[in-house]
């Protein structure tokens, strides 16, 4: 078990070494924008994806919102299970996020999907759907990226081959958006 422990820090460590700090300040500089022009921001994803969507929503909605003249705008495409099960059920999974997006989503707004493969076919077809209607598009993905990567007009890449790797980036990139918006305003 020592060694469990010991080789999952140690590929921990790597990773957050080998991040790219400028697909931070990218992502950070499109959110900051979107507050300032009172853009709506949506936010998704698939089981531990889906919960670091939740928690990016409630860490920016209130932690760096409440208070504060300008306000970001976070809606959790993951939330209302009653519509995603609708959809699941009478049309399919793999529209469960993009239908909700068709109802909402607008010229610069801005869609932020996540995926740790990023190959899960839910979010590709939001993706899609938001680059049609010129949203502006993060990915946030594990592994090498896969499809997600390529088609977002911004990325944050947890390039490590390890499912729980990935998610752990993928929270420490929640955390340090709200770092670098608490002090704003």
């Amino acid at each position: 078990m020592e060694n469990t422990v010991k080789n999952y820090l140690t590929n921990l460590v790597s990773t957050i070494q080998s991040l790219k700090i400028e697909e931070f300040t990218n992502v950070a500089s499109v959110l900051r924008e979107a507050r300032s022009k009172g853009k709506r921001i949506f936010i998704f994803g698939n089981g531990g994806s889906g919960s670091t969507a939740t928690h990016f929503a409630c860490d920016i909605n209130k932690g760096v919102s409440y208070g504060k003249k300008e306000r970001f705008r976070v809606i959790c495409l993951n939330d209302n299970i009653p519509t995603l099960l609708a959809y699941s059920n009478d049309v399919g999974y793999d529209v469960v996020f993009k239908e909700q997006l068709e109802n909402f989503v607008e010229q610069g707004d801005i869609v932020i999907g996540i995926s740790g493969s990023g190959n899960s076919k839910n979010v590709l077809s939001a993706m899609e759907l938001a680059k049609e209607k010129l949203a502006i598009t993060i990915g946030i993905t594990g592994f090498m990226g896969g499809k997600l990567k390529e088609i977002t007009d911004y990325s944050i890449n947890a390039n490590f081959n390890d499912m729980q790797i990935s998610e752990d980036i993928h929270m420490i990139w929640v955390h340090i958006m709200m770092k670098c918006f608490e002090n704003d305003l």
